[in-house]
């Protein structure tokens, strides 16, 4: 009972001080009119309606504030009444009351927390950072000199194509809930142009996290994913070709996907979709991102075919040092992937934080041991793999697994992707340019599966939610059936989808450059200058 009064006292405390800096996070219900406004005298009917509003208690207040701390729900200590099925539901008096009305009597419960916010928008910033720079230098070293300009302007290109997609109706196909969504995917009227999209949460996804900054965050996640599948067709597809690829892709296989996965209505949302057909679980993309780019990349560069020369000439990296800056900024950027999948500066996040650390550094040492052993020597675009390899390989898992899992899942990362890079692709003969299905569409398939082995309830309480039936803290618990019907529908998704948009590209714009185009370099065809002039 002391601890009790101890932490109301504090959650207050921290209430006045919040208060006190300034509101941070204010709703709009909550902002004052310029001191020089004119004043509007409310009608005696807009006074009355006013005073009916409940205030809240102290107890209640203090509830609120230390809902902020724990990331939890600041409308719980107002559920009193108990809905249909026994859940807890607010009383018929506040049930009735509107949604702004309810804002202006309890601040709290339509507030952005100022901690979780900045997480956010540091996560927002850092998964930025992958495209640009760290994906295009990445990419751009491991491509020939000719060709370094051509995959930056991809990355950049996409950034601003995904963008305007996203603002005109993608945020809303992918993340819109309520009675106009399905399972497949959402509204496209809710939340276009961002229509409605402001500073308050969006409750369906985060407590604390404005409306805004979730949706930027997952802007970037759009961004980066037909991004890394330039990785396979480098070197030899029109520029005109890429850019209607890309958005036909993003309507046909990214916003279906990511709503299938991660909307609160989508049939494979297995932790928050109570509702969901399939039971499957992706922290922070190894379906959405690398599993949907990875599979396309691979149906595309089969029907692009391959660069002129390739097997005969020498196309090694122009750069490995470019590859090498490029890999440091993708692991850096990459926390705020992981880590900031947990939309809040919590203990889960701390969680996917570590385990991404300990996987990628697993992975990039394996890797190149092995090239040790095999070849006799260790190469630094093995070191650049193997890391990129454990990221991706820990992406599903990072917010599910505990350390000793991502332990195993890094050495995992740096052993399967390197036998389909240095050996399968070989024996198959495929000219994925840039290694884009070795590590992105086998490590994210071989992370949705191991995820399934080793989610435990230990590292993510949000588990036993919906999924309890599912996850039993075994290797072969339930939970690995449904992840493989998750990846069964990804791959089907991304090679149908593939197949049907790359014969509507070719139709219409043709998919490659002339030969003496490719042979001349992407950056002098497609956009008139060069990366070096020595």
């Amino acid at each position: 009972m002391k601890l009790n009064r101890t932490l109301s006292s504090l959650a207050i405390a921290a209430t006045l001080a919040w208060g006190a800096l300034g509101g941070a996070g204010k709703t709009h219900a909550q902002e004052k009119p310029p001191a020089d406004a004119p004043a509007v005298a409310a009608t005696e009917s807009e006074k009355k309606e006013e005073a009916k509003l409940p205030e809240p208690t102290a107890e209640q207040t203090a509830a609120m504030a230390a809902a902020y701390i724990t990331n939890s729900d600041p409308t719980a200590v107002l559920k009193t009444a108990k809905d249909k099925d026994g859940n807890p539901a607010l009383p018929e008096p506040l049930a009735k009351l509107k949604p702004d009305d309810l804002a202006k009597a309890f601040p709290l419960t339509a507030t952005s927390g100022p901690g979780h916010n900045a997480w956010q928008m540091a996560s927002t910033a850092l998964v930025l950072f992958m495209t640009l720079p760290g994906l295009a230098l990445f990419y751009g070293g491991l491509v020939r000199r000719k060709n370094v300009l051509s995959v930056c302007a991809q990355c950049f290109l996409l950034a601003g194509l995904v963008t305007i997609l996203w603002f005109i109706c993608g945020y809303s196909f992918v993340f819109a809930g309520g009675e106009n969504a399905g399972a497949i995917i959402g509204d496209f009227k809710k939340y276009a142009f961002l229509n409605g999209v402001d500073s308050a949460p969006n409750t369906d996804y985060a407590y604390w996290v404005s409306h805004n900054v979730f949706a930027m965050y997952q802007l970037m996640f759009a961004i980066i994913t037909p991004a890394l599948i330039v990785g396979a067709i480098a070197e030899r597809m029109k520029f005109s070709a890429i850019i209607l690829f890309m958005t036909l892709w993003m309507f046909v296989v990214y916003f279906p996907l990511a709503h299938m996965v991660w909307g609160i209505t989508g049939f494979m949302n297995g932790v928050w979709n109570k509702d969901a057909t399939i039971h499957a679980i992706d922290f922070a993309g190894g379906t959405v991102v690398h599993m949907s780019s990875g599979w396309s990349a691979l149906v595309l560069c089969i029907m692009l075919g391959k660069r002129i020369g390739f097997g005969k000439d020498n196309m090694a990296p122009h750069s490995m040092v470019l590859c090498m800056i490029g890999t440091g900024m993708l692991w850096v950027g990459w926390y705020g992937f992981n880590a900031g999948s947990a939309v809040a500066a919590d203990g889960i996040a701390a969680n996917a934080f570590t385990t991404t650390t300990i996987a990628t550094a697993v992975a990039s040492f394996v890797w190149p041991m092995l090239e040790y052993i095999s070849r006799g020597k260790p190469s630094v675009l093995g070191f650049c793999s193997g890391a990129v390899a454990g990221l991706v390989v820990i992406t599903p898992a990072c917010g599910f697994v505990t350390p000793q899992g991502s332990f195993i899942i890094g050495i995992l990362a740096g052993a399967i992707p390197y036998f389909f890079v240095s050996k399968v692709k070989g024996w198959i003969g495929y000219d994925d340019a840039l290694d884009t299905f070795g590590v992105h569409a086998i490590g994210g398939t071989l992370g949705a599966l191991i995820t399934g082995v080793l989610a435990r309830n230990s590292a993510n309480a949000n588990l036993a939610t919906n999924l309890k039936n599912y996850v039993k803290d075994t290797a072969m618990q339930p939970l690995v059936f449904e992840q493989l019907k998750a990846i069964a529908i990804t791959i089907a998704l991304a090679v149908v989808g593939t197949v049907v948009i790359t014969l509507i590209v070719k139709a219409v714009t043709g998919l490659r450059p002339t030969p003496e185009e490719e042979n001349s370099g992407l950056d002098i065809t497609d956009h008139g200058e060069e990366g070096y002039i020595l």
